[in-house]
């Protein structure tokens, strides 16, 4: 029993996880990771939350929804520049825990983050068809409901165009990083802007009655969920929450990058506050247009106010533009995605095909695999059902690394990289991150907490049925 207890626990040597992932190509800078970071965080959810979450929990409250998930997300955005400029591997959380922590406890990091990129592919590209099928309504061009919809979602059997983006980005990221990488930059600049002229429209049709009461009383939702006082505004924050998660896409993709020990934090740190910027002013505008009652059922609330307030042309534009633009999250989550598949695969916790490079040292293996997953999840699956449990899995990877700031602490310059960012004010800072990120998932609905918990007991199965024999293996 003692030998088993040590084997679940003991610590990857680090000097490891750099001979593997040296084959690697560093290609990547400050300005693709910040590109990266605002594509990913700035994604489907910044033209939908604002107006769902306002009508569901928190009305105009929902701008101090986004505010507490914004500084929730900073604490452990700091935590995660720490680890990333100490340790720039692939597989972000799931491989500095196998280091800090142990194995596994590794694996559960991991196993939580996989179900963020299964899920955050398939929200993604769920919300990219809804917006795409709202520019393309006023046009009379439309699919038939049963090619539009998740199964069971007004008469839908399966999301066609969910599909196709998800295929079509994955084959775009099968040619490389670099190329990837600018076609990244563009739309990213193209999204930002089209953010930036909805803002300026959209306040100009802003009725302060509107944002009266601006904390709406509070009552429980027929479907037993909260709405308004501080009760809704905090339901406002866990459903909120995934929008800020896309950092963790740009510590994914470490082991790519130039100059990890400066390039990783200001990568980070970086996009979290364009994006946090963006999500607030975007969120002050739309309740300010319309009241917040309008948004309920809306995906697409920002074309949809645009519209409505008198300016048709402007809301195709950005809509377009948005569209164009949900493609950059889409890109940064299957980069992040395939990278972590790669490092179960590369240690042998899963088929060690995942952990293969191609001759073009790419991880394609593990690229077309959560592109396949993520293309099932999104055809069928609802777009509401897949939100929160997208914030389940990575606040459970979340509250692991605040925590691990730790150790990590005593073991920088020893046998690990000083590095070139240390998160401020230890050891309080770790604590309200980790502290943060648990009353977050505390606040989720139950229905994603029990899948949250399915899903952990799934990889208990795995790790203890394949990962833990395979990994014996794969290290003798």
């Amino acid at each position: 029993m003692g030998d088993f207890f040590k084997r679940i626990f003991r610590k990857e040597d680090p000097t490891r996880y750099e001979d593997k992932d040296s084959n690697l190509e560093r290609v990547l800078t400050v300005k693709d990771f910040l590109s990266l970071g605002v594509g990913t965080i700035v994604s489907t959810s910044i033209f939908t939350l604002p107006g769902v979450v306002a009508a569901k929990h928190a009305g105009p409250a929902v701008i101090f929804s986004f505010l507490i998930a914004a500084v929730v997300a900073g604490l452990v955005a700091f935590a995660y520049a720490e680890m990333a400029s100490s340790m720039p591997f692939a597989g972000s959380a799931y491989s500095w825990i196998n280091v800090i922590f142990g194995e596994v406890f590794g694996w559960i990091a991991g196993w939580a983050l996989l179900a963020e990129y299964f899920i955050a592919l398939a929200f993604v590209a769920s919300g990219l068809s809804a917006n795409l099928r709202g520019l393309l309504a006023p046009m009379g061009i439309g699919l038939p409901n049963y090619l539009s919809n998740a199964i069971g979602v007004n008469g839908g059997f399966v999301d066609i165009v969910a599909i196709l983006v998800i295929a079509l980005v994955a084959f775009l990221l099968s040619y490389g990083v670099s190329e990837a990488a600018r076609v990244e930059n563009i739309l990213v600049v193209m999204k930002v802007v089209a953010i930036l002229v909805f803002i300026v429209v959209g306040a100009t049709a802003i009725k302060v009655k509107n944002y009266i009461p601006l904390v709406p009383a509070y009552h429980v939702n027929s479907d037993g969920t909260t709405f308004g006082g501080w009760q809704g505004i905090y339901a406002g924050v866990s459903m909120i929450f995934l929008s800020y998660i896309g950092f963790d896409s740009i510590a994914a993709n470490s082991a790519e990058a130039k100059n990890p020990e400066k390039t990783m934090p200001r990568g980070i740190l970086g996009s979290l506050v364009i994006a946090a910027t963006l999500f607030v002013a975007v969120a002050l505008v739309l309740v300010g247009m319309f009241h917040y009652t309008s948004y309920a059922n809306n995906a697409e609330p920002v074309g949809w106010a645009l519209r409505h307030a008198g300016h048709p042309i402007v809301a195709s534009v950005v809509q377009a533009v948005a569209v164009l633009g949900m493609f950059t999250a889409l890109i940064g989550m299957m980069m992040a995605g395939s990278r972590l598949l790669y490092s179960f695969g590369r240690d042998g916790m899963l088929p060690k095909s995942l952990g293969k490079l191609n001759r073009r040292n790419l991880p394609n293996n593990a690229l077309w695999t959560i592109a396949i997953v993520a293309i099932v999840i999104g055809a069928f699956c609802p777009f509401a059902f897949l939100a929160q449990l997208i914030s389940a899995g990575t606040l459970i990877a979340f509250m692991f690394v605040s925590l691990g700031i730790y150790p990590l602490r005593r073991r920088e310059g020893v046998d690990l990289a000083e590095p070139g960012f240390k998160m401020p004010f230890y050891p309080v800072m770790p604590f309200l991150a980790f502290l943060g990120s648990l009353l977050v998932f505390w606040g989720l609905d139950n229905e994603a907490k029990l899948y949250a918990l399915c899903w952990f007991i799934i990889g208990l199965v795995v790790y203890f049925s394949f990962g833990i024999k395979h990994k014996d293996a794969e290290k003798q």
